[in-house]
């Protein structure tokens, strides 16, 4: 493989896993190889859109994907394997796979998509997680996954939000999440359905705790295990048509989830989740738009495991408070809210750019009141992965308060 081969696909995948990869001043450098394949039905719209895909064919002096019209299933999807190296997580290794697909060939369906990735790293974290998100037939049907395996050492630092960097507790667990929901069609884009939510943490155990005062850990219920499990009772709105890059329309969803001893929980515990997004094009085409996004996540009653409460970078996609590593701030109750400005840079749409600035609070504890919002900000770069999916790898810069900053990349948008 010559020298302009390995620069290419260097510079061509400088992603790795989707949601938060590390958040600290420290640079992420892959080295990845990826193979990615099309069977999609192609639109006139996409003739003037190059995307890296494009420049690796023509680089390797081979056809690019023909355009046509004919009515197949149409599938897209993506292998990326990476190596990398931070301060964080030392030396890591991963292999990310998605694919994107409608229903049927006509694609009167909104885009489905499945998502996977496994990672492992020197500081002993293990991850592999499944994320779906499948719309059946005339969108009739939504099934909605998040399954998670995990060998995770995590630094926390207590509840709420005045809490400190130097309150910082290390603590690894394993965790096994399995969530599933399945939502009818009530009535053009509204939905209804159930699900089953199981957190299950076991292998709890700090590492290096302070010895001169109890941790906030410790304060709420040091436990060497914790089991979470509950039907949920949902309500969505969502009339986008690609959940993985939305240029125009809504989404709302309201979930609430009471976890039962009956079905296996350590207590009886409630919470409700109101998940908020809207997109606002600015520009014909989209090729520039506003999109705003709140999630609220509140525990109405009972005693929730530690590690079952609202967090930072705890969402389905792991994807809030850029700026601030992962569990930099958790409680009973949080507020959260973001604005992204999104706008191509390029008239092909390769490379785009974001401008965001997200806010957050968590209660405290045991008084749970609500006493400080973190801000966080940032600008970021867009780079067009697969224009048939309308994938982008996303690389974004983000300033939180008391110096913390980092990295943030994902395969696909934040939100």
């Amino acid at each position: 493989m010559n020298c302009k081969i390995k620069l290419i696909l260097f510079c061509y995948f400088l992603s790795a896993f989707p949601g938060k990869l590390f958040a600290d001043s420290n640079l992420h450098f892959f080295i990845n190889y990826a193979v990615a394949d099309t069977v999609l039905t192609q639109t006139d719209s996409l003739a003037n859109q190059r995307d890296i895909l494009d420049y690796l064919h023509k680089l390797l002096h081979k056809k690019g994907v023909p355009v046509t019209n004919s009515a197949v299933k149409q599938f897209n999807y993506s292998v990326v394997p990476s190596l990398g190296y931070t301060l964080s997580t030392g030396f890591a290794a991963g292999l990310t796979a998605n694919v994107a697909f409608f229903a049927e060939p006509k694609q009167h369906e909104n885009l489905s998509s499945i998502g996977s990735v496994l990672g492992y790293n020197q500081r002993s974290q293990l991850t592999f997680k499944i994320g779906s998100n499948i719309w059946t037939k005339d969108n009739k049907f939504n099934l909605v996954g998040d399954w998670r395996l995990y060998k995770f050492p995590e630094s926390t630092y207590g509840l709420g939000s005045l809490t400190s960097p130097d309150d910082v507790n290390p603590i690894k667990y394993n965790l096994f999440r399995f969530y599933e929901t399945v939502l009818k069609k009530i009535k053009n884009n509204f939905y209804g359905g159930l699900g089953y939510n199981l957190d299950y943490h076991f292998g709890i155990k700090q590492n290096d705790a302070p010895q001169h005062l109890p941790t906030g850990y410790q304060l709420y219920g040091q436990t060497t295990s914790s089991v979470s499990s509950g039907v949920t009772f949902n309500l969505l709105y969502d009339n986008r048509k690609n959940s993985i890059n939305s240029r125009n329309g809504m989404y709302a969803n309201l979930i609430y989830r009471p976890n039962l001893k009956l079905l296996g929980s350590d207590d009886n515990w409630q919470s409700l989740t109101f998940d908020f997004r809207k997109y606002i094009p600015l520009t014909p085409g989209g090729k520039s738009v506003l999109a705003l996004w709140t999630l609220e996540s509140f525990t109405l009653n009972g005693h929730p495991p530690y590690f079952d409460l609202p967090s930072i970078g705890w969402d389905s996609g792991g994807n809030t408070g850029r700026g601030y590593p992962l569990g930099r701030y958790r409680g009973r109750n949080m507020f959260y809210a973001e604005a992204e400005y999104r706008f191509d840079l390029t008239d092909n749409g390769l490379l785009g750019g974001v401008l965001f600035t997200n806010a957050a609070s968590f209660s405290d504890y045991p008084a749970n009141r609500f006493q400080k919002i973190t801000p966080g900000y940032g600008p970021g770069l867009r780079i067009k992965f697969n224009k048939r999916s309308n994938t982008n790898i996303g690389i974004d810069y983000g300033i939180g308060t008391n110096g913390s900053h980092g990295l943030f990349v994902n395969l696909g948008e934040v939100f």
